[in-house]
Formats: C-alpha cells, structure tokens, sequence
C-alpha cells in the first residue's frame, strides 16, 4: 500500500482500486466520456485529489465513488476498497440488478428454442391445412 502525496491520474487511480482490469482501459473510459467529475467528462490525466466525487460507467455497472485515499500501484482488492466509498444510490443498484437478470446471452437452453426436423414437419402439416 503506497500512499502518493504528489500528483495521481485519474486513469491509474481507477485501475489501481480496480474499477477497471487495465490501464488502458481506464484510460479509454476517460476518452470517451464515461467517467464524469461534478457532470463534466475528465481526462484521463486529471489529477485526483481526496474528497473528489466521480461517476464511472464500467462495462459491469454505473459507480459513484469518493476518493478517501490515493493509490498509485495495484493493491489486493480488500486494500483497494479502503481508498474510495461507493456512494451509488440504491436506485441505479437496482436498475443494473434488473438489467444483469434479463441480460440475453445468446445461448439456449437444451431442447428449447429451434424445433427440431419433426417439429417443423408438423407445424408445415398444421399451416397446410
């Protein structure tokens, strides 16, 4: 756990506490605007500084996070939680438990979904008629 008192991007900053696996990542979530400090869009090299509150939009969810601590290295989960408070309103935790729920995936369950050659045959019979 190292703290910084210089300077820390906000796009290392949001991998270090893990919001995002990589770097670039984070860095391209900044370029194209799905991170936000007091509703305006930051790049990805915008000094973070303790009490700063951001809205984050990552592929899992929307967060809204404050800085209690710097970290500039990549630390174990349960050490980078200590430097930020997840101050999401229950409602947006709502709405992404809903979308998750009825997220399609694609893939069908077995013996459900196409008829098979039998099934076709007699839907063909049953329209025919």
């Amino acid at each position: 756990m190292t703290e910084q008192k210089e300077k820390l991007r906000i796009d290392k900053y949001l991998w270090a506490i893990r919001l995002y696996k990589t770097r670039s990542q984070a860095t391209d979530a900044c370029d194209k605007g799905k991170v936000k400090h007091l509703g305006n869009t930051v790049k990805a090299s915008k000094t973070v500084n303790i009490g700063d509150e951001y809205n984050v939009k990552t592929e899992a969810r929307k967060w809204v996070i404050k800085v209690t601590g710097l970290l500039d290295k990549r630390a174990a989960y349960s050490e980078a939680i200590k430097h930020y408070t997840d101050i999401t309103p229950a409602e947006a935790l709502d709405v992404v438990k809903y979308q998750t729920e009825s997220f399609h995936t694609g893939k069908r369950l077995s013996k459900v979904g196409r008829p098979t050659k039998k099934q076709r045959r007699d839907i063909g019979d049953i329209i025919d008629n």
